[in-house]
């Protein structure tokens, strides 16, 4: 069996990082270890600590990732509302990159923010792995 179990992304700033990861995604720090640039910090989900993580390390500043260029991570949330309010959230702190819209199934309803190194972050609801999914028809 093979099963995925982090992804590992170099930063610019681990604290701007973890900051941010944990204001707009909820995730905690589960391990943190090393100094300056031999630092990494493993993050994760609440109750998902055995289950799935993000590695941060420092790394070189990247290109920003193009306006066109729908690659991101994926977060699902509860409902709309909250999808409405994490906008709103990203909004004022100047990071908003898709305002909240509605897709047809699978892609629900969602919103776009950038992290600090420009990584695309996404916020759903209603998407068939997330919450919400019961809530849309799907055509096969």
């Amino acid at each position: 069996m093979i099963r995925l179990t982090h992804i590992a992304i170099q930063v610019r700033d681990l604290d701007a990082s973890i900051d941010f990861y944990r204001d707009f995604c909820g995730m905690i720090v589960i391990h943190d270890r090393g100094q300056a640039s031999r630092r990494v910090v493993w993050m994760a989900e609440p109750g998902r600590e055995g289950d799935f993580i993000f590695v941060f390390m420092r790394g070189d500043a990247r290109p920003p990732q193009a306006e066109k260029d729908y690659s991101h991570l994926g977060f699902a949330l509860d409902s709309k509302a909250a999808v409405d309010e994490l906008a709103e959230h990203a909004k004022d702190a100047n990071c908003l990159v898709w305002a909240p819209r509605q897709e047809p199934f699978p892609v629900g309803y969602y919103c776009g923010i950038r992290d600090p190194d420009g990584y695309f972050i996404e916020f759903s609801y209603g998407q068939p792995i997330g919450p919400g999914a019961d809530d849309y028809q799907h055509n096969d």
